[in-house]
């Protein structure tokens, strides 16, 4: 069967692809920017990435016509300029537009559960590219879910923030809230399971684990699997907004992402009574189970996908392309040079950098750096990596994002998601058995140059210490 898959860089849609490839589909990867997608991983001629941006109607003529069935996992949460609804509803009426013209069935479309009158603005937006999906020539099959619990999941990473970095929490009333979790192992298996059952057609089922639990327990819960003495105290006075900055500045999520979720968690999200489950002979798996199952994952190095690596700025709607060619004229730069002996390890330490690793030299300098970024409403440190041990174009790591990631050319590009006056690049290749290190700024206005001169004098040691250690380091 050829299968149209959106949101294919997304955490869903990464989770996702490898079951239907394993099922022998044809699974066509709509992305914004190709050099984003590492189809490396997925070494089979069953798979092919076209490039569509949903919001530029003519790039949707990429798709291709024979296509069977499509799944639409696209959303903007975390879009920046406050108008993810605006954008999700123009993503809809182009992708609808579009799947019309193709022999495409089926649409299956993973939604919010909707159980309340009152909507937030997210689950508002989920209901009406729902409306919008419906009225078309295509048989549509909406599956809703609430929180999604697995390893790199939004809300297991949020959830495992708080747990492990508060012993004493003071929270606001929507800790009170209920709501209905469910494995990402089950999610995906719904989503595989409604291919082509037409007992589905223009149907929607709300789907979720056995468990029924406030966001208190989740986190209560989350603190006794992994050992932890938690005590959390609910207060009445926190406002959204005051709530929003708790999660900002406690947990790894922006802002944008922070007020949205806030303004979900208010409102309980329980499964409406459905045999969808049974009817797709599904074992449903709870929560504790779930938590588990993502620590197996993390603790063998084997996370797919995570929605930090979709935490940016404005950079992945630009497309990275436009960002890989370092410039030269008008830029500050600086050049290190060292000479190695053991060219294999010092691959494997350039692979290793950021995140649990750290930056070899001076971490805690990096922290203050990321803090300040933080303040000033940037990612800051706190997105971490996927993998302690390989990286692809395209992840965030900590305030960067990887623009190339190429064992073979023995060359990783950065480029720096932090608040700047500017743009910054850093990168790391070997060439004839020296690592070169540069690092490369380029000033916006009289700001951008006086932000290179003030931090300067700290790249001395900080730039120099951290080529040094690269090539000594030996676990």
């Amino acid at each position: 069967m050829k299968i149209l898959l959106t949101g294919a860089t997304g955490y869903i849609a990464q989770r996702l692809l490898p079951v239907l490839l394993q099922e022998g589909h044809q699974v066509i990867c709509c992305v914004r920017d190709a050099n984003r997608f590492n189809a490396t991983q997925f070494p089979t001629a069953n798979l092919s990435v076209v490039e569509v941006d949903f919001l530029a109607e003519k790039t949707l003529q990429n798709i291709p016509d024979d296509i069977d069935l499509a799944y639409y996992l696209i959303h903007s949460m975390s879009a920046q300029n406050g108008k993810f609804e605006e954008m999700e509803a123009t993503c809809a009426i182009n992708f609808k537009k579009r799947v019309q013209e193709t022999k495409a069935e089926q649409v299956i479309y993973l939604s919010g559960i909707v159980n309340d009158e009152e909507l937030s603005k997210h689950l508002s937006s989920r209901k009406n590219v729902e409306e919008i999906l419906s009225d078309a020539s295509f048989a549509l099959t909406t599956l809703k879910a609430g929180i999604i619990v697995g390893s790199g999941s939004a809300s297991f990473e949020i959830i495992r923030d708080l747990v492990e970095k508060l012993p004493v929490m003071i929270a606001p009333q929507w800790l009170k809230t209920k709501c209905q979790p469910i494995a990402i192992r089950n999610v995906v298996e719904f989503l595989k399971g409604v291919i082509h059952r037409k007992e589905t057609y223009n149907q929607s089922f709300d789907i979720g684990g056995p468990d029924i639990l406030n966001y208190k327990e989740m986190l209560l819960r989350f603190a006794k699997i992994r050992g932890l003495k938690r005590r959390i105290g609910i207060v009445p006075v926190m406002t959204p907004k005051i709530s929003s900055y708790w999660l900002y500045f406690v947990t790894s999520t922006s802002f944008a992402l922070a007020q949205n979720l806030v303004n979900s968690m208010k409102i309980e999200v329980i499964c409406s009574p459905n045999d969808l489950d049974k009817t797709l002979g599904i074992q449903l798996i709870g929560y504790d189970d779930a938590i588990r199952l993502a620590f197996d994952k993390i603790e063998q190095n084997q996370v797919l996908s995570s929605w930090k690596d979709a935490q940016t700025s404005n950079l992945l709607h630009k497309g990275l392309t436009q960002y890989m060619e370092v410039p030269v004229n008008g830029c500050y730069v600086e050049v290190r040079r060292l000479s190695i002996e053991n060219e294999e390890q010092v691959l494997k330490n350039i692979w290793k950098i950021g995140g649990k690793q750290g930056w070899y030299y001076g971490n805690w300098l990096w922290e203050i750096r990321g803090f300040l970024d933080q303040l000033a409403g940037g990612v800051g440190m706190r997105r971490g990596r996927k993998s302690d041990t390989e990286i692809a174009a395209g992840e965030a790591l900590d305030f960067w994002r990887v623009l190339i990631a190429s064992k073979e050319q023995k060359r990783l590009l950065l480029y720096a998601e932090m608040k700047l006056p500017g743009e910054a690049w850093l990168e790391f290749k070997i060439v004839k058995d020296e690592l070169v290190q540069t690092a490369t700024f380029r000033p916006l206005g009289l700001l951008g140059r006086l932000y290179w001169y003030s931090v300067f004098p700290f790249h001395g040691f900080i730039f120099g210490g951290m080529i040094r250690n690269i090539i000594k380091y030996s676990p």
